[in-house]
């Protein structure tokens, strides 16, 4: 029987020398969680949310999921929208993809198998509504790099577009909510200057989004 011997002397060394740090860190972790941030990120491995950003347990709560999607069916997803924003009173929801993405890729590739494919038949959704604009680009690389930052602003849009979060600004609370791109091939994260903090500002994301397929990157 497999126990992965290796990874639970990892997480002791780990323990250990965060308590060495601040012997007191997990005793008032495990007292209460009040991240300031929410991350809705890809599952991909090489994307860890707290180390991109240099944070400490507590400190983000995070929804990972295939191709970073936010899809108004998906209990899961709101579920987490819905716990960061009404109990925890997160301040900032941060919708992160990455370039080279798997997902956005087999999306562009066209139809699959199994349920992963009606998954991605949301991205194949934007891919047709921008097909012009994107089948300009004639580096198949940057056209997959530009499809990763169109889907990243759509779901920012689906974010603002929840419940959870057109009451809370009705309510004159936060949270922000935030586009991000990050690059695995340097480790550095890409603002895509699409944050939304309103009702009257998320307006704005559908001709941000159609600006934003006419660029070149």
């Amino acid at each position: 029987m497999r126990t992965l011997k290796h990874l639970f002397d990892n997480n002791r060394r780990w323990a250990e020398a965060l308590r060495e740090r601040d012997p007191e860190f997990f005793s008032r972790l495990a007292n209460q969680q009040s991240p300031k941030y929410l991350w809705i990120g890809c599952s991909d491995s090489r994307v860890p949310a707290t180390q991109v950003v240099d944070l400490l347990p507590g400190e983000m709560f995070v929804h990972r999921n295939v191709a970073n999607l936010v899809v108004h069916s998906d209990i899961n997803c709101l579920s987490v929208i819905q716990f960061a924003v009404e109990i925890l009173k997160v301040e900032e929801i941060i919708v992160c993809g990455h370039y080279g993405c798997g997902g956005v890729k087999a999306a562009m590739g066209g139809p699959g198998d199994g349920v992963l494919d009606g998954w991605l038949q949301h991205i194949r959704d934007t891919y047709a509504q921008h097909r012009k604009e994107l089948d300009a680009v004639s580096d198949q690389r940057l056209r997959l790099d530009l499809l990763c930052e169109i889907n990243v602003m759509e779901q920012v849009w689906n974010v603002s577009q929840t419940t959870y979060v057109q009451n809370a600004w009705k309510d004159g609370r936060e949270p922000n909510v935030h586009g991000w791109v990050y690059d695995i091939s340097d480790g550095i994260l890409k603002d895509l200057d699409i944050t939304v903090s309103s009702s009257e500002e998320a307006l704005a994301i559908r001709r941000k989004i159609k600006n934003h397929a006419g660029v070149r990157l």
